[in-house]
């Protein structure tokens, strides 16, 4: 009964265009109802809706902590030159957890006119945070964190 109500609950509120944030990685069966959503560990019997997750306008600006990263396992997972989108890392990627795949952006202050697609995420304690792919280690860390204003330009 429950699995009846949860997976009705699951469609109805994906059908009203919301994506679940699912408080378990203790539920497998939610996988395929979930369809690669990523799931948080809690506890099992909570699900939090939240409306879907869409890019602000075009050339909408922004205010966010800037950091940096590059492909180690320390500062990834187990396979770092794979982004969560499922691209290798590029020149010019970032992570961010509060914009979709593929939004691009630009942040002039730092970077001029060049423009960074999102295809990776960050861990999810830095829900409002966007994070710079670098090649090396050096250049991640010499980078540091700064507070700047970025710029959407697409979704």
């Amino acid at each position: 009964m429950i699995k009846t109500n949860l997976k009705k609950t699951v469609n109805q509120a994906l059908a009203a265009g919301l994506v679940l944030n699912v408080l378990s990685s203790t539920t497998p069966a939610l996988s395929p109802l979930l369809a690669g959503n990523s799931l948080p560990s809690s506890t099992p019997e909570t699900l939090v809706f939240s409306p879907a997750q869409t890019a602000p306008d075009a050339t909408t600006t922004l205010s966010v902590t800037v950091t940096a990263y590059s492909s180690t396992v320390s500062q990834t997972d187990s396979t770092p030159f794979i982004a969560a989108s499922g691209k290798h890392v590029y020149d010019g990627i970032i992570a961010a957890n509060f914009l979709p795949f593929g939004t691009k952006v630009k942040i002039p202050a730092l970077f001029g006119d060049k423009i960074f697609t999102v295809d990776d995420r960050m861990n999810r304690r830095y829900p409002d945070r966007v994070d710079v792919w670098f090649p090396t280690t050096s250049q991640a860390k010499h980078f540091g964190i700064k507070k700047t204003d970025i710029v959407i330009i697409s979704s």
